[in-house]
């Protein structure tokens, strides 16, 4: 099993990432290597890889041309190791209306699984319309992905079906239009099979006292917890001597994060550049909908494919998130440019400008978050949301870029820490995590000390 180390590695220090300066915004297909067997990986496969297979018409739409319709997958087939699999199609407009079901074998086994629904509706994860990344020519369309684990066998079926979310509105312009109500199969599907790769190395734990100038989230798989007293110091020094004699800021503590260094992060695969926004005014909270079966010493490895399926499969220039939470309440660093800054996400359609975007790793419609992925949320936000003077039981005001519920250029009131419901049409982040935000709310207000 690929156990997750970075929890465990100790990084003592007491000096603060630097804190929050307003920076410029700047603005392929997967790889199939040689066949390999799970005990002699090659270098490339300890970095992980993606496996991309088109899909084929099922049943009676195996005739030539038939596949728009009815039902596309791929029979029982035996493939390279991988551990998160996922749908994607050629245009990213396009939506996915119908449902994905998956079945995998365990690696080195017969053990076949049931049959597990893949969530479908994945677009409203992503850059707003207008954005510099949105435009880049390499978005695909693409579902959620799902955790199953070590395997080697997979199995996949796509069925179309009328207009799903958005009622019969969609299927009665279809039927006027002409055009028959099963049409709902986006062009080029194909299943995405990735393996996260190997674990990163250990890192050396700093020494007690050691010089810690230099510390950045590059050169730390940990950014360990501060005091509050700590982190307004820190604060303080990154505004400069104009700030002495002001009230103090309502900040939380700093909660100690594992970096991408931390969870494995390959650095390559993302573009080189940063984004930046001009402020963070809002938390978005998010769940993964990647499913709840996996172990906090996964983590790592959930992340780094999630990674992979958003850059080299969905193709968004990085992961959409700003941070994630695994069910242990572990904080992990998520797009990268600087966790105290205002990177701009991929994360919320429409309202990623201004916002930080959080993801709790698993899927929670039906199940209920663990307490510490909720406290971790709390805790998260009380720090972040201090950095810039936001109040986690207030509102604020965040112009639209354009989505289902907000059209683009409407100023709209949301919470401060808001789900990702509130922005967008979405089950998103689920119905039992997001009955927990008004104490994730109360819980990072206290923290600030209001």
């Amino acid at each position: 099993m690929r156990g997750f180390l970075a929890s465990s590695i100790g990084v003592t220090c007491a000096a603060a990432l630097a804190l929050p300066l307003t920076l410029p915004s700047s603005g392929a297909r997967a790889e199939t290597p040689a066949v390999q067997s799970q005990a002699g990986r090659s270098a490339e496969s300890v970095a992980g890889s993606t496996q991309s297979l088109p899909l084929a018409p099922l049943g009676s739409d195996r005739s030539p041309g038939g596949g728009a319709s009815g039902e596309q997958g791929l029979l029982q087939r035996e493939v390279r190791p991988f551990s998160l699999v996922g749908v994607v199609w050629d245009d990213p407009d396009d939506e996915l209306n119908g449902s994905v079901q998956v079945r995998t074998r365990a690696t080195g086994t017969d053990n076949w699984s049931a049959w597990q629904a893949v969530e479908t509706h994945n677009h409203e994860h992503a850059a707003d319309p207008d954005a510099e990344e949105r435009a880049s020519g390499r978005v695909r369309g693409s579902t959620a992905p799902l955790w199953v684990g070590d395997s080697d066998g997979v199995e996949i079926r796509v069925r179309g079906e009328a207009e799903k979310r958005h009622g019969g509105e969609a299927a009665r312009d279809r039927a006027i239009a002409g055009a028959p109500a099963g049409q709902a199969l986006p062009e080029g599907l194909r299943v995405e099979l990735v393996d996260p790769g190997a674990e990163p190395a250990p890192l050396a734990a700093r020494p007690q006292g050691a010089q810690t100038a230099a510390l950045t989230t590059e050169s730390a798989a940990v950014l360990p917890a501060l005091s509050r007293q700590e982190t307004e110091a820190d604060l303080a020094a990154a505004r400069g001597p104009e700030s002495a004699g002001k009230a103090k800021p309502y900040v939380g503590p700093r909660p100690r994060i594992i970096t991408r260094k931390g969870w494995g992060a390959n650095e390559k695969l993302r573009e080189k550049k940063f984004a930046y926004t001009k402020t963070v005014k809002a938390a978005f909270v998010h769940h993964s909908a990647s499913g709840n079966n996996y172990s906090c010493s996964q983590a790592g490895s959930v992340l780094r494919s999630i990674y992979r399926y958003h850059v080299k499969s969905s193709g968004w220039r990085d992961f959409g998130y700003n941070f994630a939470v695994d069910k242990c309440g572990n904080i992990y660093e998520g797009r990268a440019g600087g966790v105290a800054k205002p990177v701009l996400g991929a994360h919320t359609l429409g309202f990623n400008t201004n916002s930080t975007g959080i993801a709790v790793i698993g899927s929670y419609g039906s199940s209920n978050p663990p307490a510490a992925a909720v406290n971790a949320i709390a805790r998260l936000t009380a720090w972040k949301l201090g950095l810039y003077g936001a109040n986690p039981r207030g509102s604020t005001y965040l112009k639209s870029g354009g989505g289902n519920l907000y059209k683009k250029g409407r100023n709209v009131r949301l919470h401060v820490i808001s789900g990702h419901r509130d922005g967008f049409a979405t089950e998103c982040p689920g119905i039992r995590l997001y009955k927990k935000l008004s104490k994730a709310r109360s819980t990072s207000a206290r923290l600030q000390g209001r």
